[in-house]
């Protein structure tokens, strides 16, 4: 199986991903607008909003170009990495964020940078792998996309609802 069909046999991911991730960004868009005021009051919440939409987009594009026809190991692995480099920007901002005004002493600080990290930790693993040309890189973009999904979630329920308690 060649390079081009490795990545081809990925489209249905790619397309199902792109999709699912493109509505939930969207969604967690439109309900953050509902407690603007709330969120933008927080010091650490918009930054950990906007790594956790920078993240679905990431998904978003990563999966999209996976439905590029002709792509190569090496291309995609770099895209990979350049797209997971502007994220891990939005994802130092909420992480300087969380350490500078969350307390130290709340045992939630340090899952909510793990949280916002592991995705992107995958998505790096994966670009690296794909981009030389060795075994696991797709293993490391759907770990990415999967754990993209999960954190946004769970970063979506803590902006949305525990801002209200």
């Amino acid at each position: 199986m060649g390079v081009v069909e490795t990545l081809e046999a990925w489209s249905g991911f790619g397309a199902a991903m792109a999709g699912v991730s493109g509505a939930l960004a969207g969604l967690l868009i439109v309900a953050m607008s509902v407690n603007i005021e709330v969120i933008v009051a927080s010091k650490s919440l918009p930054a950990r909003a906007g790594a956790s939409i920078a993240t679905l987009v990431l998904t978003v594009i990563v999966s999209c170009l996976l439905l590029v026809p002709g792509a190569t190991m090496l291309g995609y692995g770099v895209e990979v990495l350049v797209g997971t480099a502007i994220a891990w920007v939005f994802e130092g901002v909420a992480t300087m964020r969380v350490l500078r005004f969350v307390d130290a002493a709340s045992p939630s600080r340090p899952a909510v940078i793990l949280v916002g990290a592991l995705p992107l930790l995958a998505f790096t693993v994966g670009g690296v792998l794909l981009a030389a040309g060795v075994g696991g890189g797709m293993a490391g973009v759907v770990l990415g996309a999967a754990l993209a999904i999960t954190s946004s979630v769970l970063i979506s329920w803590v902006t949305l609802v525990e801002v209200r308690r």
